[in-house]
């Protein structure tokens, strides 16, 4: 009898395939911004007309005026110093204004220093919490990372149970409470992160508007109770803002930064009507790092920030 074939495993593609077909869902997020802000190099001259054009495709990018003002600013200054005369070259300088703008937002999220790393993780209801919790416990775990999640959300329905589920895909252990106090779950799962040597404990805190102020208060709480648990604690405060949402992710960066002191943001939905511009007027206002962006509804459409990359592709 002849033996059974054993199916071979596709090999995974390289990294640096992988980052290249992510960037480009990136470039078609971002393409219809990229468009509107490419015709305005169309043309023959570099006047004030194309720099008014420009201001225009910018603010409607959702850059923001002050942001809008230092990269024009920064543009011209450019022009001039490289006598560019060609408005396609022009294009390219922007790249460079851009990036250097959102470079201050690039920076690594570092596990290792505290054992547990505990990370706190708020956002308003729809922004792909829960979510972005799911893919970034994928991305610990591939780095080696052991995970505990805490299903601090009690107060949406399901949001334990979607947890749940990006618990088992991840095959990592969850502490929650049915109905429980967000800030007794909170407390739990870091003292058991401690007890089990977890690297990483991830806090899914309730989804919540800025402007709801009992439910500000009550991040507050869980905070200080995380403090509680582990003196050091929380060493992470993340923010995920859909990229959709334009100057109202502003607005939630600046409430939920005063409320909770934000170390770093989660940027989503980046796959779409996205314009992607508020990402320059958050580093002209609160440079709070942008640890990652995400593309897309799978496990891996998490990635790291790369200014560079982000101004290339938000130009097309």
């Amino acid at each position: 009898m002849a033996p059974t074939p054993v199916p071979v495993p596709e090999p995974a593609p390289a990294p640096e395939l992988q980052r290249k077909g992510w960037l480009d869902r990136l470039k078609s997020g971002l393409r219809k911004t990229g468009t509107s802000i490419a015709t305005v190099f169309t043309g023959t001259r570099i006047d004030d007309a194309l720099y008014e054009e420009l201001e225009e495709a910018l603010l409607l990018a959702d850059t923001g005026v002050k942001a809008t003002q230092w990269l024009l600013d920064d543009l011209k200054r450019r022009v001039k110093d490289s006598k560019t005369t060609d408005p396609a070259a022009v294009k390219g300088l922007l790249a460079d204004a851009l990036a250097e703008l959102l470079r201050p937002l690039e920076k690594a999220l570092v596990i290792g220093e505290h054992t547990p790393t505990v990370i706190m993780v708020a956002g308003v209801n729809g922004a792909g919490k829960t979510t972005s919790i799911g893919k970034l416990t994928k991305h610990l775990a591939h780095e080696g990372a052991s995970v505990l999640l805490a299903a601090a959300d009690t107060f949406r329905a399901a949001a334990r149970e979607q947890l749940g589920v990006w618990a088992d895909r991840n095959t990592v252990e969850i502490v929650s409470q049915e109905g429980g106090d967000p800030a007794a779950v909170s407390f739990d799962a870091v003292t058991a992160g401690k007890a089990r040597g977890k690297d990483v404990v991830l806090v899914d805190t309730a989804g919540r508007l800025p402007t709801q102020l009992h439910l500000m208060e009550e991040l507050k709480k869980i905070r200080r109770v995380v403090t509680k648990a582990d003196a050091t604690a929380p060493h992470e405060v993340l923010l995920v803002i859909d990229g959709n949402t334009g100057q109202n992710a502003l607005a939630q960066v600046r409430a939920f930064d005063d409320a909770l002191q934000l170390t770093g943001l989660v940027v989503t939905k980046l796959d779409g009507t996205a314009k992607g511009g508020v990402l320059a007027a958050i580093a002209q206002e609160r440079p709070i790092p942008v640890y990652f962006i995400g593309v897309g509804e799978k496990l891996e459409d998490l990635e790291t920030f790369n200014a560079r990359e982000f101004a290339q592709a938000l130009l097309g």
